[in-house]
């Protein structure tokens, strides 16, 4: 009897780039062996208010990503809260063996696929073995609370992992505004879960009842909630 809910990862940066094949590739065999199709479906919410131009680079960076690991893509234009309640699009979902939001703005993607028939099916693919993937913005948007690295304020995420909170690119962002991730740090609510996660790494979970576990060459960071600490790959986090 397979898990309730398939793998799911956390990805601090680099979806569908070639440093991210073996990822997404474990990903998507783990849907596979959970009976899940073939698939591979991307969606770029997040970047769903940026340009044309770049709604195509990512178009395009999924397409070769999909061709490197022998799978159909699946691209679901879902830019706007509209897009998100075309049935067509959320019969494009079931059985995919992965399911994967790429980044832009985690606040975007949470507002425009709360509450709607797209994240009803993904989160139904997903508690019965689908693989999902967030990287950066959509890793931010899978937890509880989506800090406010761009925003004034912080604000509900998608909550599909509750207690969570995500600073993902993490080693640039330290270096590139310190003193803003450091206030986050300070002022953590209590009981929650506050992650860094580096360039190039994720932190994932096979199944619900698996440990997380970090992937990658840098590290991810255990801010708040835990004690705190740094882990490299392979390394296991219990929560």
């Amino acid at each position: 009897m397979h898990p309730e809910t398939g793998a799911i990862a956390l990805v601090g940066s680099g979806e569908y780039l070639p440093v991210m094949t073996e990822l997404e590739g474990k990903l998507l065999q783990a849907g596979i062996a959970r009976g899940k199709k073939n698939t591979f479906v991307q969606l770029p919410t997040a970047a769903g208010q940026e340009s044309e131009k770049s709604l195509t680079r990512w178009r395009d960076l999924g397409a070769d990503q999909g061709e490197r690991l022998g799978t159909e893509v699946i691209y679901l234009p879902i830019y706007s809260r509209q897009d998100a309640f075309q049935q067509d699009l959320v019969e494009l979902i079931a059985d995919a063996g992965l399911i994967y939001f790429s980044g832009g703005d985690p606040h975007h993607m949470a507002l425009t696929l709360k509450d709607t028939p797209v994240w009803g099916a993904i989160e139904t693919a997903w508690r019965s073995g689908s693989s999902l993937g967030g990287c950066s913005a959509g890793a931010m948007a899978f937890g509880e609370e989506i800090i406010s690295i761009r925003k004034s304020h912080a604000m509900p995420g998608l909550n599909i992992l509750p207690k969570f909170q995500v600073i993902p690119h993490y080693d640039r962002f330290l270096g590139w505004i310190p003193d803003q991730i450091a206030s986050h740090i300070i002022s953590a609510k209590e009981g929650m879960y506050l992650f860094g996660i580096d360039d190039e790494t994720a932190l994932v979970r096979e199944n619900e009842n698996s440990p997380w576990r970090v992937w990658g060459e840098r590290k991810v960071h255990v801010l708040s909630g835990l004690p705190t600490r740094s882990y490299i790959a392979n390394e296991e986090l219990s929560l």
